[in-house]
């Protein structure tokens, strides 16, 4: 029996958030190529510039905040119910999650286009960073704030699956997806307490006009503590991916249980503390605080590596049971002709090359070269918008078949989707980078100063904007692939009772090697929270203290 024949509601409810995802996917993506035809000057028939910040409120929130968020949802729906081997608890419950977050993408959508309605008072033009002075409608908060929550009473539902698992099996250790989708929440209900506080707290009563002014570097603070470890959020189940469906695809194991659990614990104790590193040039926060989050993101570079050989190893020996010989040559073996495989790993080199240029991001005396330059989009298209992304794309080959019933259809325009998001990625964000180190700014829609010419490490300036804009349009081309083959798989797939072969094969090394200590979920936690609070408690302090609404006092760092 395929996943939809044993575990029907789940498949409904993974659907209904894969959908979801998919049409802000769709929406995000269109506004990303408007951008990058107007920003290099190749095309500005579309909107005017002063519309451009709406498209790019847009263009951020749809595919970093709701297309994450929802096709992560679906995912782990998927991992919790295969794994414990059991429906969600209560569908009443599980579906008011769903549909909550569904109101609040829908009042948060309305805010963000409203903007592009004439002479419409609704308006969200505040980008991704959304802290003061910018200000959205009272739809817009109100609407994330909807959505977090919702988020939350998703997390407490396989909480509630994994603890009614437990009673029945006592002695077991916790099954490795279900695992994951665990610690990938309590990183999430530790990161979102910022974000939740500035919205709830802040936001919403500054844009109802209960309060006139707000002390600008608490929010921007608070947005912060939340902001970079989202980055976690939407990466994790990347890893996820690579960890448990990766190796299987590749034809081979899990290289380690315990690796994988030592990864995913130390996101959760690391993630939230870096915050910090996005506010280098923020005064009234002090250097040794800074230092602190410098050293903590350069940790994180610890999992990345560990993830880096696990990984490798998995898919090595997956080609070496395909018959792969030599110390390169092996990769000659590996499935280059499965779409989902090649997706993966094409997304696994984009995120090493992230992690080079992510380091220069981490680095206090270095970030100064690229602050609030083009670089920094250009890091996280490469992470966001490729490792996370493109592998995001490339499991729904391989997940939608379990949740239809139906084969994979149009199987050659879903092999050259990746690579053609390969190519169009590796365009834009290569310019990107090279247009930053030149110190062409970030979040304009006029990146051109009279009596001003930027000056390339090499290359020049007119080339970099075509790259930008072809690579936009081949990434655009590879996104309209992608939800076409979606869409006939879905619609018109030839229904199969194995639609594809899901079965994932036990670790090389696997839980009985795996110390105990690691699935102790108060421990970490517990961990966690102090190094929060280590992190944020005496700034955040100095910043109440000194009057939340209040504007005009920056705190005095110690």
């Amino acid at each position: 029996m395929n996943f939809l024949q044993r575990y029907p509601k789940a498949a409904k409810l993974a659907k209904a958030n894969f959908l979801v995802a998919f049409i802000a996917l769709l929406l995000g993506g269109l506004f990303g190529f408007i951008q990058a035809l107007h920003r290099t000057d190749v095309f500005r028939g579309f909107f005017d510039s002063s519309e451009y910040y709406t498209l790019l409120t847009g263009h951020g929130v749809l595919l970093a905040l709701v297309f994450t968020t929802f096709f992560i949802m679906g995912l782990f729906v998927w991992g919790v119910t295969r794994s414990l081997e059991r429906e969600p608890e209560n569908m009443a419950y599980t579906w008011s999650w769903y549909w909550l977050m569904v109101v609040g993408l829908t009042m948060t959508s309305v805010a963000i286009l409203g903007g592009l309605v004439p002479g419409s008072s609704i308006r969200a033009a505040v980008l991704y960073t959304f802290y003061p002075p910018l200000q959205a409608h009272p739809l817009f908060y109100i609407g994330l704030a909807l959505v977090i929550v919702g988020t939350w009473m998703a997390g407490a539902d396989w909480f509630r699956s994994y603890l009614k698992w437990r009673k029945d099996h006592p002695s077991e250790r916790i099954p490795i997806l279900t695992f994951m989708t665990l610690f990938t929440m309590l990183m999430w209900y530790v990161c979102t307490i910022g974000v939740a506080i500035e919205v709830v707290g802040l936001l919403i009563p500054w844009s109802l006009g209960w309060v006139t002014e707000i002390e600008p570097l608490l929010p921007r603070t608070l947005f912060w503590y939340f902001g970079h470890a989202v980055v976690y959020f939407w990466l994790l189940p990347a890893y996820y991916v690579w960890y448990a469906i990766l190796p299987k695809l590749s034809g081979g194991r899990l290289f380690s249980d315990s690796m994988t659990r030592v990864v995913f614990i130390i996101f959760l104790i690391l993630s939230t503390p870096v915050g910090y590193h996005h506010q280098y040039a923020d005064p009234g926060i002090s250097t040794a605080f800074k230092f602190y989050a410098m050293a903590t993101t350069l940790l994180l570079l610890l999992p990345s590596m560990i993830t880096f050989f696990t990984v490798i190893a998995s898919m090595e020996h997956g080609a070496r049971q395909r018959g792969g010989t030599g110390r390169l040559a092996w990769i000659k073996k590996l499935p280059w002709d499965s779409p989902a495989f090649v997706g993966c790993a094409l997304a696994g080199v984009m995120f090493a090359a992230g992690g080079f240029s992510g380091m220069i991001n981490a680095s206090m005396n270095i970030n100064l070269l690229i602050h609030n330059t083009i670089w920094v989009p250009g890091h996280f298209h490469l992470t966001v918008g490729t490792a996370v992304a493109l592998t995001f794309m490339a499991v729904t080959y391989w997940l939608l078949p379990q949740l239809t019933g139906r084969k994979l259809k149009d199987k050659t325009l879903a092999l050259i989707q990746p690579y053609a998001w390969f190519l169009g990625m590796t365009l834009m964000s290569n310019a990107m980078h090279r247009a930053g180190l030149a110190g062409v700014p970030r979040r304009t829609s006029e990146p051109q100063y009279t009596q001003f010419d930027f000056e390339p490490v090499f290359g020049t300036m007119a080339e970099m904007q075509w790259q930008i804009a072809i690579g936009g349009t081949i990434l655009t081309i590879s996104l309209l692939l992608f939800l076409w083959v979606v869409a006939r798989t879905w619609l018109a797939g030839e229904k199969s009772d194995r639609p594809v072969d899901d079965h994932i094969p036990e670790p090389l090394s696997g839980p009985e090697h795996t110390p105990a200590v690691l699935d102790n979920i108060k421990l970490w936690v517990a961990i966690a929270v102090a190094l929060v609070l280590l992190a944020y408690s005496f700034p955040l302090w100095e910043m109440v203290a000194d009057g939340v609404f209040e504007p005009g006092f920056l705190p005095r760092p110690s």
